[in-house]
């Protein structure tokens, strides 16, 4: 079977989208042209024509006039599906750019990250040149916010397994998720449009719900309309028709000061409404497969009920509530008939049928987009694997287990595994010969593969195990802890779970390093038999080379590892590779002596 190559995939639909375009670009230059061709003919049509007939003359002036209107929708549709085409190719070079490493400019997530969190911080979760900046492909805030909550907490086993289905009928649809992504792009749907809806469905004022104004939108436009029929046809004088106007002004003038809340309320929204109802289309058209995609549609088709349609029936309200801002045509439209209140009785009517399901639709399309983002990235690297998920807790086998952020050309990978409960692997090594980015790999292959997606493997599986890492420990001024003492807090954390018997697996790196060397040395000893004791499950890196002689006492539960380092006169060479047993190079003092410091 052929290899895929995502970047011959993106070059080749930047060439495909790039000549549409063109056809396109084409197209717009001749409507313009005849636009320019319509109005002239209106032009000459009643300057030549009126002569022979005006019959004739505005006959011809108004089928130009038709031709004109009928150019200028078509020129909206062909500058919309330019910008679209816009768009996808920004996508697909975005692509190559990324394989390139060069997406550090994209949002970071930073917000999203909780104080304290387990692992957050520790494995580059948020954050410039972080997991999450990597492979976010969501344009909603609630998007955003899916995905970020995803990595945060590992998903159950059950739903582990549906996303992972999910994703890999997604990963060869391509142009379907860019296209996702390309109706998102069109105008960001934010959290605070989200907030905006859900106050107004549950605004509990109900002057636009009273049955008399049911009777009023019917009746004040055929009295208005009437009046104003029989005032051109000379049946009522000037003087009270100016009284109709003025009546009629103040009874709409006052609907209106009753529909400005709900207007302010909702103003400016139309453009994310309009991303939305075309996002949701996009995936109402979709046949799945996958019963998590299938269920994720269903929150948009019920029945013979598409949420598109109802979330482009809001936009047309709101659209035409936006005729206010045009007082030449708001006015007598409002007069002649009750214009706003119509959109007001729209409102209500749309709220009863939907005001169950709307914030439901913001949710999924959130869920959809994260779970296109996870898809993206199972796509942008073929070799990676979806993790089998195994009951049995303290399980974890990687075959080429890698760093997801580091480039493949430079990326060494190692295979590891442990498997049952009491399992504890300790590993020693030199300086920079690769323990903490070892720890980082292992931790991200569980957070991503417990989201659901593929991790930077060849082969793995491993059990639902939440993470508790202590790796990067600071002190807090705000806080006035040490260095020390926050690692003593999160060491606590660890240890309440592990005495609670909570199927967590822990990853620690060069633990009490605030402390001096025999009080770390007897810290470290008697929390790694702590660990052994309480059937903890988890990875240890240290220098401190007597922890591995623990073998001796736990043979069946702990297990040496080490990387190493090679030396050839003053230079040292690193392979990056983990080996069985224990660490016999040390590099500190040759490094020592490279900076000045006589040895």
């Amino acid at each position: 079977m052929k290899t895929v190559v995502p970047v011959d995939i993106y070059n080749t639909r930047i060439n495909e989208l790039t000549a549409d375009r063109t056809v396109l670009v084409k197209q717009k230059s001749l409507i313009s042209w005849g636009r320019l061709a319509a109005m002239i003919g209106i032009g000459l049509s009643l300057y030549f024509l009126r002569n022979i007939s005006w019959g004739a003359a505005i006959g011809v002036a108004v089928l130009c006039l038709g031709v004109f209107l009928r150019l200028v929708v078509t020129a909206v549709n062909v500058a919309r599906k330019i910008n679209n085409l816009n768009r996808l190719i920004a996508i697909n070079q975005e692509e190559i750019d990324f394989t390139n490493g060069q997406y550090f400019e994209l949002p970071s997530g930073a917000s999203f990250l909780p104080h304290d969190h387990p692992y957050g911080n520790d494995l580059d979760i948020f954050g410039r040149a972080s997991v999450y900046q990597y492979i976010n492909r969501t344009t909603s805030q609630q998007g955003n916010t899916t995905l970020a909550n995803w990595l945060l907490s590992p998903a159950d086993t059950s739903e582990i397994i549906q996303r992972q289905e999910a994703s890999k009928e997604l990963q060869p649809l391509t142009a379907w998720r860019q296209q996702l992504q390309a109706h998102g792009r069109s105008e960001t749907i934010t959290l605070s449009t989200q907030e905006k809806i859900k106050t107004w469905l549950h605004d509990e004022s109900d002057f636009f719900a009273k049955p008399f104004w049911k009777l009023v939108r019917i009746v004040g436009p055929i009295v208005s309309i009437t009046i104003v029929g029989l005032y051109f046809a000379d049946y009522i004088e000037t003087k009270w028709f100016n009284l109709y106007l003025f009546v009629f002004f103040l009874i709409t003038g006052f609907i209106t000061k009753k529909a400005t809340p709900v207007y302010n309320m909702l103003s400016k929204i139309a453009p994310e409404v309009a991303a939305l109802s075309a996002s949701i289309k996009h995936i109402e058209n979709q046949p799945f497969q996958a019963k998590w995609l299938q269920q994720n549609q269903h929150h948009f088709i019920k029945e013979d009920t598409k949420a598109s349609a109802s979330v482009k029936t809001l936009n047309g309200i709101l659209s035409r509530l936006d005729i206010r801002l045009n007082p030449v045509a708001f006015l007598p439209l409002n007069i002649l008939l009750f214009w706003d209140l119509q959109q007001m009785l729209s409102f209500e009517k749309w709220k009863k049928r939907n005001s169950k399901n709307i914030v439901v639709w913001f949710d999924a399309l959130g869920e959809m987009e994260a779970l296109s983002s996870l898809a993206t990235i199972g796509f942008n690297h073929p070799n990676w694997c979806y993790p089998e998920i195994a009951a049995e807790h303290g399980t974890f086998t990687a075959t080429n287990l890698g760093h997801p952020l580091i480039a493949a050309n430079k990326m060494v990978t190692s295979s590891f595994e442990t498997n049952g409960a009491g399992q504890v692997a300790i590993i020693t090594g030199s300086n920079m010969a690769g323990k903490s980015t070892f720890l980082r790999s292992v931790g991200l292959s569980l957070v991503m593969g417990m989201t659901g997606g593929p991790v930077c493997a060849t082969r793995a599986k491993f059990a639902r195990m939440p993470l508790i890492s202590t790796m990067r420990i600071s002190d807090n001024l705000e806080e006035s802890t040490s260095t020390f003492y926050a690692e003593l807090k999160k060491l606590k954390q660890i240890i309440d779970a592990v005495n609670k018997k909570e199927k967590i697996f822990l990853l620690l790196d060069e633990i009490l390093r605030g402390t001096n060397s025999l009080d770390r040395h007897t810290g470290s000893k008697a929390l790694i038999q702590q660990l052994v004791k309480q059937q903890a499950v988890g990875i240890i890196a240290t220098h401190d080379l007597e922890l591995a002689k623990l073998i001796n006492d736990h043979p069946e539960h702990i297990h040496n590892y080490h990387f190493d380092v090679q030396v050839a006169g003053e230079e040292l060479f690193f392979d990056y590779k983990l080996k069985e047993g224990v660490c016999k190079s040390l590099n500190a003092s040759i490094l020592m002596k490279k900076i000045g410091i006589e040895m």
